[in-house]
């Protein structure tokens, strides 16, 4: 099999190709997103290869970007849409929740509506609140979407193809921060991975983690700090890589094997992916549980300024410390 080495950028236009070159009703647009290839170059050279029928870019307009994809996949398109990030999508909200979140229950199954948003997110860039903002738990409240998020370039492009090929409308977010940190070695063929399927990075015995996105980065630093200080645990890793549907299975069978949970997410703590691993846990593990689970988030204020950032979001040092004292 030939492998080739992508960051989760490249991983996502690679993905992005792909998808175009196997199905003719692909289209592509949002701003810049066509001539430019993005602001992040995600759509990088696919006008130019495709021309400007299935490329383009969009007016700024958010709204206009997410109904217009609502009617295309009714017109039997599948557009991949792009809200440049995910702080800018609030006035696509309304057509994202009232239009292509109910297309499906609302035609009692006869329509589906096949289309990606794809919006940059998270923070620990140095970006204004709009550019840096969290708002996965608000996409996964909504009944009729499915949302994904990615930490590694195979998971990228693997869950992009599968995203393109669902019936359903599809949120991907992409955590900026990991958009050139590294690179990882994957199959140049078209592959999916399956939506809603959690994985055990690490497997362990004493403590569940659970992390998505970027916070698995740091999670995995917070485990190679513990290492060098000479601390054994036994810490099983999941990543998420889907929020809506959670894999509640995965979750479950790790927390019942280690009896202790601790959920971490960048999105702000109230309401957010971890009060719902939480709930699961306590329905499903409380008589294997030997600690309370907990829960690890940014606080529950607007995203501030740079110069506030390191305050703002934990770091692998937290993560570390928050580790020790669960687990002494």
């Amino acid at each position: 099999m030939e492998k080739i080495s992508l960051n989760n950028i490249g991983a996502l236009n690679h993905a992005l190709d792909l998808a175009m070159e196997k199905f003719p009703n692909v289209v592509i647009y949002g701003e810049d997103a066509g001539f430019e290839g993005g602001v992040f170059r995600a759509t990088e050279g696919l006008q130019k290869k495709y021309g400007d029928q299935r490329v383009w870019d969009s007016p700024i307009s958010e709204g206009g970007i997410a109904g217009s994809a609502v009617g295309a996949s009714a017109a039997g398109l599948r557009p991949v849409v792009e809200i440049q990030f995910s702080g800018f999508s609030f006035p696509a909200m309304n057509q994202i929740f009232t239009n292509a979140a109910r297309y499906r229950t609302r035609s009692h199954g006869v329509y589906s509506c096949p289309m990606v948003v794809r919006m940059p997110c998270g923070g620990g860039v140095k970006a204004l609140e709009h550019h840096s903002e969290a708002l996965e738990t608000i996409y996964s409240h909504v009944p009729g979407l499915k949302v994904i998020m990615p930490a590694t370039p195979y998971d990228t492009k693997g869950l992009m193809l599968a995203a393109i090929e669902d019936n359903d409308p599809v949120i991907f977010l992409e955590h900026k921060h990991d958009y050139r940190a590294f690179k990882q070695e994957i199959p140049a063929e078209y592959y999916t991975i399956e939506i809603g399927k959690a994985n055990v990075v690490v497997p362990g015995e004493d403590l569940t983690i659970t992390a998505y996105g970027h916070v698995l980065h740091e999670t995995l630093g917070a485990l190679k700090l513990l290492q060098e200080k000479g601390k054994d645990y036994s810490i099983e890793v999941i990543d998420l890589r889907t929020l809506k549907p959670l894999d509640k299975e995965t979750i479950v069978s790790s927390v019942k094997k280690t009896g202790r949970l601790l959920a971490i997410s960048e999105a702000v703590e109230t309401l957010s992916i971890n009060s719902e691993i939480i709930t699961i846990v306590n329905e499903e593990c409380f008589d294997d549980l030997v600690a309370k689970p907990r829960r690890l988030n940014t606080a529950d204020v607007t995203v501030p300024l740079p110069v506030l950032e390191k305050q703002f979001f934990f770091s692998k040092e937290h993560i570390a410390k928050v580790i020790e004292e669960m687990l002494g």
